[in-house]
């Protein structure tokens, strides 16, 4: 029975062919192209697939059908048999249904020999997903539509000529199997898994290095960066603290510092130290020879090469700028501070002098050095060599500690004062030779030093230039027997005592002898003549002196000694201050009851004098001298220094009728202290001749002194002015330059003239 899906086939003449296993007519080469070699057209045979796999996805039963078939696959593919064929089974050999073709049409009775797929392989494949198997022959299927329709002209000939040719047999299958897979083949591994571990390492690897990027960059980056920063760091630079300044009574500058820079070498890295010598000798004012030196590599005492040498400390910082600009390899500026004088010798020996490391060395400098000095800072920073030269490098690490300035010294020195005492001192002092001088003026209220000069002085501003014996304080440090100006002090203590009133008179005489000394009177007053105390202090009596010594005993007139502050130092403040000596009792001898009272055998500062003298001034209490007013801090606050300890040594009335029996010393015509007397002012005062013991002997020339005060009647000041002439024969030029110093005085602080005349004295009464 013919298919009646196969259409009716023409023979090329154009006449049909029918029939059961005959030839049928070829109508043309386009039938032919529409037609596979089994019989059905490209487009049917796509349809029937698609149509057979859409049947098997929708059978809930195919999957246990496979199992229960053997494992034999039912892709759509028909399974190999060896066995008869099934009617309807294209066979093998001649079928008996209507074909197009001898031996080409499919049978409808049983093949004559064992029906096979010649393109199937024999061996037994392994059960195969089925969507996976249809979706392989749609592809299959595609691409031979797609090869059939590019050459369906050319198959359609060979299939019409290839029937022919073809030998008697089983017609052949129509659908083309594939080559099946061996049931024992074995398993292949799986390629995500292998993806899946190369990531998972590949992202570890990339965490880990992240993780020690964080650690480096985070955690230890401190410690990293502090290594590197050490490195570079050069050594700590000191910052100096600025050093307080020094200022008078009414705030007038006396020292202070100033910026400055200092000029170093490192020897080891000067290239040409010939020409950088010729290069800095004339900027600095250095020799050149000297600049050499410091120029060249040297060893130390340590046996280490040196590596910094000061070619010059407080340089202005202009100068600096000029070296600087030289840019000299090993050649270095760096900050430095310059103290500066402006009065250059005014008050030098008061104030000293300070070191290169600006450190008191001298004066109240030394003594007040830390109060003046202050903390330094401390600078750390990067370094880079930059030509030779140590540079900051900008933005890099830089610790800094602020130094802390020094306070500041207000004296009780008057500028203004201090300078005419000094000025009226040294022109009196040329009229002859004097080795030595001094001048102190007293507040005798307050103790305060207004003024206090030493000849001879120095340039406090270049003190490195001066002799060391001119930077002594001639005030505080020259010892030397008082002489006639410890003559009041005894009579102070025997009116103190009661032992003698301002009325008394004395037979002196014109000698007196103790132990083996006599002593006499440079005015000899004939014995059994009454004598005033006045008279007796005007002309100095010696003999009088020893007589009112007598009655008061050596115990209490070594008791008012210590009283008036002889002996021991008046603490005023300057470093290597004398303290004087009063003879002890148990060294008296037999002459010492004539010696000691007169001012022999006692050594006593000018200082010391004066002082005792503003006791007597001071209604009979003594007040220590001190020259630091108050100290100022940095920040501006102002702290009085304390205020010394006062003690009473005389009584008012005492003091007042001493001073009273003084003033005939200037009044008193043919006193020794008329050349001190001051016009318009009444003037009370004591001249003085005494000797220099140095080392137990007696120096030649004489030390001669004028102490006194004025306005007598309520004194306001003391000034003291003491000289050592070696050379003897200026006894006169104390008094004359106490006048000029008192003078000035008064009319600098404007203090009225005296509103009384002075007591008209009888010196026999």
């Amino acid at each position: 029975m013919a298919d009646r899906s196969d259409p009716p086939r023409r023979d090329p003449r154009g006449s049909r062919r029918g029939g059961v296993g005959e030839p049928g007519p070829i109508g043309g080469i386009a039938d032919a192209r529409a037609y596979t070699p089994r019989g059905r057209t490209v487009r049917e045979t796509a349809e029937q697939r698609r149509t057979g796999r859409a049947e098997r996805s929708r059978d809930p039963f195919r999957p246990a059908l496979q199992v229960l078939d053997g494992g034999r696959a039912t892709s759509g593919r028909p399974p190999d048999r060896t066995g008869p064929a099934d009617p309807g089974d294209p066979g093998t050999g001649p079928g008996t249904g209507p074909g197009t073709g001898p031996g080409t049409g499919p049978g409808t009775g049983p093949g004559t020999g064992p029906r096979r797929d010649p393109d199937r392989r024999t061996t037994p494949r392994r059960d195969v997903d089925p969507d996976r198997a249809a979706r392989r022959g749609a592809d299959s299927d595609r691409r031979r539509s797609t090869t059939g329709r590019a050459g369906s002209a050319g198959k359609s000939r060979q299939a019409s000529s290839g029937s022919a040719r073809r030998a008697p047999g089983p017609a052949r299958q129509g659908t083309r199997g594939r080559p099946r897979r061996p049931a024992t083949l074995p398993r292949l591994a799986d390629p995500r898994r292998r993806l899946r571990l190369g990531t998972f390492l590949t992202l570890t690897m990339f965490v880990v290095i992240g993780i020690r990027l964080i650690v480096l960059q985070v955690v230890d980056a401190p410690a990293y960066a502090d290594g590197g920063v050490w490195d570079r760091v050069g050594s700590p630079v000191v910052v100096p603290a600025p050093r307080g300044s020094i200022y008078d009574r009414t705030g007038a500058v006396l020292a202070h510092s100033v910026a400055a820079r200092f000029v170093y070498s490192d020897p080891g890295l000067v290239e040409d130290p010939q020409a950088t010598a010729e290069a800095l000798s004339p900027l600095l004012g250095i020799p050149r020879s000297t600049l050499l030196d410091r120029l060249v590599p040297q060893t130390r005492e340590d046996g280490q090469e040196s590596r910094f040498e000061f070619l010059a400390r407080g340089v202005d910082v202009e100068l600096a700028d000029q070296v600087m600009d030289l840019e000299l390899a090993g050649i270095g500026v760096d900050y430095d501070e310059r103290r500066e004088v402006p009065g250059n010798d005014l008050a030098a020996n008061l104030l000293g002098f300070v070191g290169l490391d600006m450190n008191g060395l001298e004066g109240l400098e030394a003594r007040y050095d830390e109060v003046l000095r202050g903390v330094n800072g401390q600078r750390i920073a990067e370094q880079g060599n930059r030509d030779l030269r140590l540079a900051e490098i900008p933005g890099g690490y830089r610790q800094e500690t602020e130094p802390q300035p020094g306070s500041s010294l207000v004296l009780t020195i008057d500028r203004d004062l201090q300078y005419e005492v000094q000025r009226i001192l040294s022109a009196t002092l040329e009229q002859c030779t004097v080795s030595v001088a001094a001048a102190v003026v007293l507040d005798p209220h307050t103790g305060e030093v207004l003024a206090q000069a030493s000849e001879p002085t120095y340039n406090a501003a270049d003190a490195w230039s001066s002799d060391p014996s001119d930077r002594q304080d001639i005030a505080t440090t020259f010892t030397a027997e008082p002489g006639s100006v410890h003559k009041p002090l005894v009579l102070a203590a025997a009116l103190e005592e009661g032992l003698i009133g301002p009325d008394t008179t004395l037979d002196l005489g014109p000698t007196i002898r103790k132990g083996d000394t006599t002593f006499r009177d440079t005015r000899p007053i004939e014995a059994g003549v009454a004598t005033s105390l006045a008279g007796m202090l005007a002309y100095s009596s010696n003999v009088g002196t020893i007589k009112i010594a007598d009655q008061l005993g050596p115990e209490r007139l070594h008791a008012y000694q210590q009283a008036f502050g002889l002996g021991s130092p008046t603490g005023v403040g300057l470093p290597g201050e004398a303290s004087g000596r009063v003879l002890p009792l148990d060294e008296w001898s037999a002459s010492s009851y004539g010696s000691v009272p007169l001012g022999h055998s006692v050594d006593a500062t000018p200082l010391q004098m004066a002082a005792a003298y503003a006791a007597i001034a001071n209604d009979g209490v003594y007040v220590p001298p001190r020259l630091v007013r108050e100290i100022v801090d940095e920040h501006g606050q102002r702290t009085p220094t304390e205020a010394p300890t006062a003690r009473r040594v005389l009584g008012a009335d005492n003091a007042a009728a001493l001073r009273a029996i003084m003033e005939g010393v200037t009044t008193i015509p043919g006193a020794t202290g008329t050349a001190a007397a001051v016009p318009g002012y009444r003037v009370a005062g004591k001249t003085g001749t005494g000797r220099r013991i140095v080392n137990g002997s007696v120096a030649p020339g004489e030390v001669t002194s004028f102490i006194g005060m004025a306005p007598a009647d309520d004194p306001r000041y003391v000034i003291a002015v003491v000289s050592h002439t070696p050379g003897g024969g200026c006894g006169d030029v104390a008094a004359p330059a106490f006048r000029d110093m008192m003078r000035f005085t008064l009319l600098h602080y404007r203090v009225p003239p005296s509103g009384t005349e002075p007591p008209e004295f009888v010196v026999h009464p």
